[in-house]
Formats: C-alpha cells, structure tokens, sequence
C-alpha cells in the first residue's frame, strides 16, 4: 500500500499504460480521477469498474489535455472529490506514422497538441495546485522515442524528447517545493497504439529490444506508481527507461526505411 490515503489523476486512462497505471494506483491504496476524452467515456468508465470491483476508489473526469480550462478543471475536480491531488501521471498521446516529409501538418499539430502541450498544461494546473498544498509527484509519460530516434514517426519522437525537457526542468524549479517529477519511457508495449500497427510495424519496434517481446502495459505502469510514491522520495528529474533493454544498446537498422531518391 505505497499510496494509502493519497489521490490523484491519470491521463490517457481508457486503456493501454493509463488504465493500467490507474490499476495499480487503486492497488496501492490511492483514489484515482480517471481522464479521457468525453468519447472514451465508455473505455474510461470500464476503468474505474476494474478499479472498483477490486475494492479501490476511481471515478471518471472527461476532459481534454489540449484545453487548458478543462486541465485546470479536471485538476480541481480530483481536489474536489478526493480533497488533494498528491500524485499525476500525464499519459495522454497518439501517434501518426509516415515519413517526415510525408507527414499532414494536421497530424503534426495534433500531436505536438497532445503529447506535448497536453503534458505541459497537465503539469502547469498539477503543479500551481501542489505547490500550494504541501507538495506531491509528477510522472510524464515520455518513450523509447524520446531518448533515440525512430523512423516512421518524427514528430511523436520530438515531442518525447521535448517532454523529458520538460520533466528535467521542471524537476529543478520545484525540488524545494517539496515536488517530484520525473518520466518514464517505455519501449514497445502491448496497447492499442502499438497493437494496431501493422505486424511489420511492431515487429520493427519490437527488433531493438533484447528481452525480444512485447511489454506489458502493467510493467510500466508498476515503474510509475513506484516513481510516484515515497520509496522514489530521492529521485527527480530522472526518466526511467521500461524497454526491455532497447536503448541499452545500438538500435537495429534496415535499409528499406532509408530509400533512395
């Protein structure tokens, strides 16, 4: 029970790394604010079913990462029922593949607006409420992409990089506010973003990685609530890699993802 008698909220939290986050938060003895978009509310609330029927505490708040006065209402609406917002993991992101010259600029702007301005404003709302209530735990969820480049999807990889800028900057403003933030960068794990790719897609994610399988999503999610909780209490500013050794070593290469003209 890492985090008996503690509340906070999960972006992202319809599926994949996000429900299972909100999972073993509940485990752990929190209350979890459930966050997805008002369109995810069915997966959302299948969420905090999971949560409830296990004998924790969740419920759903709808709001959307790219809108700050939703983020500022969905951080006072876990304030609200749970009385404190001590932990946050901002997990919210999607992903468009092609080559960088062949991206949509709408797909790029939706994915700059996501996964990074999502976590920023996520972390600027987080962060105003913790400060003035004690302090807490950040976790952003950043990726294998974010400390290595990967072809197919340019800008996702900027944007995990630009969060882990974020997260280490971040850490070093509010260390003597009594406030931890860090990252975690998972390799190629079993969701839906990553299940819904062509075979040959995941089987090109999956080739770096030495332990030679997909992880799974309560892997990661067991490195978030342990950052989140006391037993992390010297660590800030740090990403965890969770990617079954991938960035341990030299990524494989194929030819065929670099044409000729």
């Amino acid at each position: 029970m890492m985090l008996e008698g503690k509340a906070g909220l999960v972006t992202g939290a319809a599926d994949g790394i996000g429900r299972a986050a909100a999972l073993v938060y509940a485990r752990e003895g929190a209350s979890v604010v459930v966050n997805d978009l008002e369109s995810r509310r069915s997966d959302a609330e299948e969420t905090v079913r999971l949560i409830t029927k296990a004998g924790g505490n969740a419920t759903f708040v709808p709001a959307d990462v790219t809108m700050a006065s939703e983020v500022e209402g969905l951080v006072a609406a876990c304030a609200e029922a749970y009385g404190s917002v001590d932990f946050a993991f901002n997990n919210a992101g999607v992903l468009a593949t092609g080559f960088t010259a062949d991206v949509e600029e709408a797909d790029f702007d939706r994915i700059v607006a996501v996964d990074l301005k999502g976590v920023w404003l996520c972390m600027k709302y987080e962060l105003l409420h913790m400060k003035a209530h004690g302090g807490g735990a950040i976790v952003n969820t950043s990726s294998e992409g974010g400390l290595v480049g990967t072809p197919l999807a340019g800008p996702y990889v900027a944007t995990k990089h630009a969060v882990i800028g974020l997260t280490r900057t971040a850490a070093g403003e509010y260390a003597n506010m009594n406030i931890r933030i860090n990252a975690v960068a998972p390799g190629t794990i079993a969701t839906p973003m990553v299940l819904g790719l062509p075979q040959e897609g995941q089987d090109m994610l999956m080739a770096p990685q030495p332990l030679n399988r997909l992880g799974r999503p309560e892997e990661v999610a067991e490195a978030v609530v342990w950052l989140s909780s006391d037993r992390a209490s010297f660590i800030t500013g740090t990403v965890l890699s969770v990617d079954g050794g991938a960035t341990s070593n030299a990524q494989s290469y194929d030819p065929s993802l670099s044409p000729s003209a």
